[in-house]
């Protein structure tokens, strides 16, 4: 795990120019508690390994496979951080933009451990010393929490999204808000598809990622099986001749249904389309063939998630 991780800056690195603590006063008409202290440190280079988190470690070396107890994503964004916090993920530090401290990082420094590290300075500094423009003001990293396993996120689902080896994380991260926001209770993964959490599927998200419950499929047995036991039957969005339109009355009356998504350009893998119970297909104009699966997502959460159970 970096060293920043732990926010201590080792002998001789010119990391912070000065280091000091703010607080919050009960009395403040915000509610703010007053034991709530932020250390502030004043960047001056950017090369320290306390930043390495922020400017050096890829998505794969934050995932940290080797150390699962120490891997580490970043959040952007006040809306995106809050999210995080609410459900339950552990910061372990900032990077902002020093006018925040006391204006939009207010609040979320409030509900941070007591001397969390906040690494801060001007927007023409950070951009400077980071290469690149710090376009919502603030990163924070935090802990990557536990995984549940696929019986008990799925215990009292009755929409579940499955998303077979789905490679972008901007479309990761919009199926994530329209599941969100289109009554789908779960999201499903194919090991071998897009983290959820990797930052570009974190912000594209705005923050659904920690409000959605999602996990991985296991890669050694069979999904399908996997999902039959557990009562669902599986629909998946495909082209074919056998396939039914998504507004077809008998799929909005499954009991527990699980929407197939395929990996961009390909779609779904042949086999995985004549394991599940249906094929569903999406009825287009203009001699249009399909959609980007995020797109397809938000029509498919829309039919088949948010009007269960009507008839018409």
């Amino acid at each position: 795990m970096p060293t920043g991780a732990a926010g201590h800056t080792p002998a001789g690195k010119k990391a912070v120019a000065s280091a000091h603590k703010i607080g919050y006063n009960r009395a403040d008409p915000m509610g703010k508690r007053d034991a709530a202290m932020a250390k502030i440190f004043d960047i001056a280079d950017f090369s320290a390994p306390e930043l390495d988190v922020y400017a050096r470690l890829t998505e794969n070396q934050l995932v940290n496979r080797a150390d699962p107890a120490n891997a580490l994503f970043i959040a952007e964004s006040p809306l995106v951080i809050g999210r995080a916090l609410d459900a339950g993920c552990v910061p372990v530090s900032f990077l902002m933009e020093r006018r925040h401290i006391d204006g939009k990082a207010r609040d979320i420094l409030a509900r941070c451990p007591a001397d969390i590290p906040v690494y801060a300075a001007e927007l023409d500094v950070l951009t400077q010393l980071t290469g690149f423009h710090l376009t919502r003001g603030m990163l924070c990293a935090m802990r990557r929490p536990a995984l549940p396993e696929v019986a008990a996120l799925c215990a009292n689902a009755a929409r579940v999204a499955v998303l077979e080896n789905v490679m972008n994380p901007t479309n990761i991260g919009a199926i994530f808000r329209s599941a969100a926001a289109l009554g789908v209770d779960a999201v499903l993964l194919t090991s071998a598809g897009s983290d959820p959490l990797y930052r570009r599927a974190v912000r594209v998200s705005m923050g659904t990622v920690f409000q959605v419950p999602w996990t991985y499929l296991p890669a050694d047995a069979d999904w399908q099986e996997t999902l039959h036991a557990l009562g669902f039957q599986t629909a998946a969005m495909a082209l074919r001749d056998d396939s039914l339109r998504i507004d077809d009355k008998r799929l909005r009356a499954v009991p527990r249904l699980a929407i197939v998504l395929g990996t961009e350009g390909d779609g779904l893998a042949s086999n995985t389309i004549a394991a599940c119970d249906y094929t569903v297909r999406i009825p287009m104009t203009h001699g249009v063939d399909s959609l980007n699966v995020a797109a397809a997502s938000a029509v498919a959460f829309y039919q088949l998630a948010l009007l269960r159970g009507r008839d018409t």
